[in-house]
């Protein structure tokens, strides 16, 4: 009987898919190695809450690394290591490869956008002498998630003679903060009875910045004024000037431990930095590859990718076609040979909510970095869905390279759906497949990854660039 019991098992071990917990497979040096790389990858998310901090960050690190800026009439070499910056938003780099580049390159693309409440052009107003911000909502969010959080102001002001000025206020801790009002409960009755998605509606967005008058003023708009002359004094800005500006609010959060046994990261926006950070250290880190590593940090993910610095815009194509020509090719043989991860996250399985997921077909906390197929939506709307051919490859080689992997896909079929950069790559004529961790409360103000299924997506892109 135990034999047969013995033979069942090993039948099982070879024929049937075997989900295991990666601290159940994973050696004690990578744990180490696991938990000091996301020292450094809380570290980035303190630093570099919006796109354009991603960008000021990525480029610092790359320089260390010996990547210079791409210049046009610059001879490129196997070895030489190099970055293009796109309009503050978006950045490239490049590491050229051994191997002719008319085989293709090996693209990590990630995006550094993350949904938050954007100032409009003509922001502030005054009621009842209380000072506010309007602000238009970025991205897909729970609306009500954003109201009664303490929020930080980052982002960019051109003044009217052109020179610009930096805004970071509210995550040094002497910085005041600022906030979305709520209803209290006791007066709430009938904003209770909406759906959730209508509690809040976006016009009540606003945030609370000020309430103090200007001393030499009685009449009505003097906290307006008061608030307006602080920041004129701070940044020699006027009213006038929000019009060409760029201010986000975006969760005063700090990235912390979750947990007593520290094995997730709370913080705002890994959707999608927990990708960018992981592909851009692979990067970083790469040393003499075979074929040429080209990783994209990306903007506009979340609202669609257009613009100029969102992955439909032509300004990868442009870097690689640069690259190609700089090589003696071009960038339709290039493309065409070339493979892509499109390093996004997916949804993990929430057991408080298991009504969206089915069990078999998505990712889960700790079980490695998550292998996407296909998104979209209903009958895969929107996605590129990835051939079996590349499917199998990138599952040998995560195999090959002992990088802990799952598979999943996002939700239910007909209970959702989302997007990735994915399509517009594929767009392309290139091989691609999404890869990357799974996110608790994804969208939120505070999300929730593994640090194992960090520390595996980094793995990924590692192995992924060498081969």
């Amino acid at each position: 009987m135990a034999e047969k019991k013995d033979a069942a098992k090993k039948l099982k071990e070879k024929l049937l898919v075997q989900r295991k917990n990666a601290y159940h497979l994973i050696s004690e040096k990578d744990l180490k190695a696991c938990d000091k790389f996301c020292e450094g990858y809380k570290d980035f998310m303190n630093k570099a809450k919006i796109e354009r901090e991603a960008v000021i960050y990525s480029i610092e690190l790359l320089k260390k690394k010996g990547f210079v800026e791409f210049k046009e009439g610059m001879k490129l070499k196997a070895g030489d290591k190099v970055y293009r910056n796109n309009r503050g938003k978006a950045v490239l780099a490049a590491i050229i490869g051994t191997a002719p580049i008319a085989e293709g390159v090996r693209l990590c693309a990630a995006h550094i956008d993350s949904p938050r409440l954007d100032l409009k052009q003509n922001p502030l107003y005054e009621d009842t002498e209380m000072a506010f911000f309007k602000t238009h909502y970025y991205g897909g969010i729970k609306k009500y998630q954003w109201t009664t959080i303490p929020l930080a102001l980052h982002g960019v002001i051109v003044k009217a003679d052109g020179t610009s000025v930096t805004v970071n206020i509210g995550e040094d801790e002497k910085d005041p903060v600022f906030c979305v009002t709520d209803l209290l409960p006791h007066l709430a009755a009938a904003q209770m009875q909406k759906p959730m998605a209508k509690g809040i509606a976006g016009e009540q967005l606003n945030l609370v910045i000020g309430s103090r008058p200007f001393k030499d003023d009685e009449e009505s708009g003097s906290v307006k004024l008061n608030i307006m002359n602080i920041l004129f004094e701070k940044y020699g800005i006027t009213e006038a000037d929000f019009i060409s500006a760029e201010l986000e609010a975006v969760p005063a959060f700090k990235a912390k431990d979750i947990g007593f046994d520290r094995s997730m990261v709370g913080a705002y926006g890994h959707d999608d930095k927990v990708c960018a950070y992981t592909a851009l250290m692979a990067t970083a880190e790469c040393k003499k590859p075979k074929h040429t590593v080209v990783t994209v940090l990306t903007d506009k993910e979340e609202i669609g990718s257009d613009g100029n610095t969102g992955l439909r815009s032509a300004y990868l194509e442009y870097f690689i076609a640069d690259i190609a020509e700089n090589l003696g090719s071009d960038v339709r043989t290039v493309l065409s040979a070339s493979e892509c991860l499109s390093a996004d996250v997916n949804a993990a399985f929430d057991p408080n909510f298991p009504e969206v997921n089915e069990k078999n077909n998505c990712a889960y906390i700790n079980r490695g970095v998550c292998v996407t197929k296909y998104t979209g939506a209903r009958g895969k709307s929107g996605t590129s869905d990835a051939s079996a051919e590349f499917t199998g490859r990138i599952r040998r080689l995560m195999d090959k390279e002992k990088v802990i992997w799952q598979t999943g896909e996002l939700g239910k079929v007909d209970e959702g759906g989302g997007g990735t950069v994915a399509a517009y790559i594929a767009n392309l004529n290139v091989d691609t497949i999404d890869l990357g961790v799974p996110v608790l409360s994804m969208h939120a103000p505070y999300e929730i990854v593994s640090k194992v299924d960090t520390y595996m997506a980094y793995r990924a892109f590692e192995v992924f660039m060498a081969d």
